[in-house]
């Protein structure tokens, strides 16, 4: 008879360990009221490891699909088909100005091309000529009107993914033509 209290014994034992482990409990050894059982909460755990970021290397991947590449003043451009639209990776440099390095490839005084799309890395700050300044940093959606100088802030590049639809920018998203405060 003793073998079986020791078996039903054990097996009540087994029952609980597997409960408590199910339920993340540990038993712990405290001194407690007599008749009273402790139950710890499971430590929390550590997050799991993260990689350490990888460097950049000096050159960035071409874009699939793009059916343009050029540089146009220190800024890359990479442009393809999208619908009637198309998609553009910009990549600007760390201390671009549009005045002093695009300005000279284009003959106006400002940008007049509108830029809608999404700011990935870095920061533009972008002047208008009544000195309103709109400031972008990354992560940030961009809607820039006609009729802007921008720069890039910082050491690093700033990379914007464009939407566009060339001439058509301005009437396909609906926005202004030029800057005004309304």
């Amino acid at each position: 008879m003793a073998k079986k209290t020791t078996r039903k014994s054990q097996g009540k034992k087994a029952a609980g360990k597997a409960a408590v482990r199910k339920s993340g409990a540990k038993k712990v050894a405290r001194k407690a009221p007599k008749g009273i059982r402790v139950i710890s909460r499971p430590k929390a755990r550590r997050p799991a490891r993260r990689a350490k970021p990888v460097a950049r290397s000096a050159a960035i991947a071409d874009v699939g699909g793009a059916e343009i590449r050029k540089d146009i003043g220190g800024v890359r451009l990479e442009a393809g088909p999208a619908g009637t639209g198309r998609v553009k990776r910009m990549i600007y440099p760390p201390g671009y100005k549009w005045s002093s390095d695009t300005k000279p490839h284009v003959g106006t005084d400002y940008c007049m091309h509108a830029h809608v799309g999404f700011l990935v890395e870095g920061r533009i700050d972008v002047v208008y000529p009544d000195g309103c300044v709109e400031v972008f940093k990354a992560p940030h959606i961009v809607a820039v009107v006609p009729g802007h100088d921008g720069h890039v802030v910082g050491s690093e590049p700033a990379v914007m993914i464009e939407f566009d639809f060339e001439g058509e920018t301005v009437s396909k998203f609906g926005m202004p033509d030029s800057h005004r405060h309304e």
